[in-house]
Formats: structure tokens, C-alpha cells, sequence
């Protein structure tokens, strides 16, 4: 009798992306949010029962394991946690202009950027798809890495390097914002050079990472030094420290990060629980 507590948010970081061309069975592509409403009824039409609530409260240990939703309360056998990860931040005074110039999702916002200068901070193949997300819309979008060479995919780089279009300020890193009600400056240093630029800007996009969603399981859960949850340690490959706690997905994972994967990992949890369950871990 499965549950999924989705969270008020649910569906994650494909929510944000536009087209995925990566997974498999989808030769054309497919844009993330109908993956993730495919997968959902697909669920559903498996038996499970979703919810679009967020966990308030654990206790993992023992037999029985109890989950609350405020004060509405839940038990199980078996807990599979796949909170996933959130947009790290500059903390450079950025988060007080959140939705209201500064953005973690061009994909969600691009619309409202229509002919304006926009920024994109990253090197990673996110900071690429912002890049070309705000492109269709904007009258100028620029990408600011801190580095000579970006982290992204040859072809994700390929797509933004070579569109004359784009500006590429590099080896610099914001410094801070200006704004009253909307963004309209940003404060962009030179790393070799420590000389500082004020740039006119509505829109600064991050793509800086993530930080996993563990915040809940902090000293209930082993964690690794960045927050990830460790997995495989105790007889089966995803479950955690804590026996019947299983680990998938971007709350485990801080290397690959992909759809494809995920999905993988959370087939491996789903077989582990089946497998502790059913008490036939020996010779797994």
C-alpha cells in the first residue's frame, strides 16, 4: 500500500526543464513536467496514493517507522526518501529580490523577461539551458562564470558558445545586487583582475548547483560531509543507515544527477524494499 508524500512542490527539478533529450524511449524528446505527470498517473495506475504535502517530522527508528504531515501522523514498514535537491544560492543580499528580478528557473520565468537584459550565473549544463531558455525571450542574455572553461556537456556548450548572441564574462562572480522593488543593478568582480562592474540588469538567473533536501534527517540519517544521504552501507545498495530507510534520487546522488538516473536509483529502493520486506536479503 504505497504512499508518496510529493511535497506541496511536487515533481521536482524537471519541473523546471524544458525539453529532456536524454531519456530513454523518447527519440524526439519530451518536456519535463509531462515526464513527470506520465510518471505520476503511471503511479497511480499501480496503486499508489499521492499526496502534495511536505513531511514536518520523522522517527525512523525500530520496526515501525512514523511520518507526520503537521499533526496528521503515518506509519510504515518501509521509507523511501527522494526529497531531492534545491537551487543553492550567492548570498550576496540576492534573496530578498527572489521573484522579483532574481530567479532559480528560467524555464519557469523566462516569459516575464521579455525584452530585457537578463544574466545567467553557472558553467554547469543548467546554466546552459537557462542561457537558452532566456535567449527566446529576452533582448540580452549574458553568462557569468567564475572560471575560463565551463563545466557543461560539449554540446550544451556548443549550443550557448556559439551563438553570437550570448555574452560570456569570465572569471567573475557577482558580487551583489541593487534594487529597491525589482532587480536593476548587479555588481560583477573580475577574480584575476578584483575590479568590480555595476552591469544594468532586470533578470539574474542562478545555475550555481544544488543542495540536497535533508534537512529532516539531519542526525536521524548518516550524511556525508555535503548533506547527502550514504546508502549501502547495511546489507542492502540503497538503504541507509538506518535499516528499512532506503536513499534515490538527487538527495543520494551529487555526481550524476540526471533523470535516467534517479529513475534508476529509485527502481533499486523499490527493490530493496521489496527485498527487506520479504526478509530475503541473504544472497542478495
Amino acid at each position: 500500500k504505497p504512499l508518496i508524500l510529493a511535497g506541496e512542490k511536487a515533481g521536482g527539478q524537471l519541473m523546471w526543464t524544458t525539453e529532456v533529450e536524454n531519456y530513454p524511449g523518447f527519440p524526439d524528446g519530451i518536456l519535463g513536467p509531462k515526464l513527470m505527470e506520465d510518471m505520476r498517473k503511471q503511479a497511480e495506475k499501480f496503486g499508489a496514493e499521492i499526496e502534495n504535502k511536505d513531511v514536518t517530522k520523522v522517527e525512523l527508528m525500530g520496526k515501525t517507522k512514523k511520518i507526520w504531515v503537521a499533526d496528521k501522523e503515518y506509519e510504515a514498514r518501509a521509507v523511501i526518501v527522494s526529497t531531492g535537491a534545491r537551487a543553492r544560492m550567492l548570498n550576496v543580499g540576492e534573496e530578498k529580490l527572489l521573484g522579483r528580478g532574481v530567479s532559480t528557473c528560467a524555464v519557469c520565468d523566462a516569459a516575464f523577461f521579455k525584452d530585457k537584459i537578463t544574466y545567467v550565473v553557472g558553467g554547469g549544463d543548467a546554466a546552459m539551458e537557462e542561457v537558452m531558455a532566456l535567449k527566446r525571450q529576452t533582448k540580452k542574455v549574458g553568462l557569468i562564470y567564475r572560471g575560463d572553461k565551463l563545466r557543461a556537456s560539449k554540446i550544451m556548450q556548443e549550443k550557448v558558445l556559439g551563438d553570437k548572441s550570448v555574452e560570456v564574462i569570465w572569471n567573475s562572480e557577482v558580487q551583489g545586487v541593487e534594487g529597491e522593488q525589482k532587480l536593476e543593478k548587479i555588481k560583477v568582480k573580475d577574480v584575476k583582475t578584483g575590479e568590480e562592474t555595476e552591469l544594468p540588469a532586470d533578470g539574474l538567473f542562478l545555475a550555481i548547483g544544488h543542495l540536497p533536501e535533508t534537512g529532516l534527517f539531519k542526525g536521524v540519517l548518516e550524511l556525508d560531509k555535503k548533506g547527502f544521504l550514504v546508502t549501502g552501507k547495511t546489507g542492502l545498495p540503497t538503504q541507509t543507515s538506518v535499516e528499512g530507510v532506503f536513499g534515490a534520487g538527487d538527495v543520494v546522488d551529487f555526481r550524476y544527477r540526471q533523470a535516467i538516473t534517479a529513475a534508476g536509483m529509485g527502481c533499486m529502493a523499490a527493490l530493496d524494499v521489496e527485498k527487506h520486506l520479504t526478509g530475503s536479503v541473504s544472497g542478495y
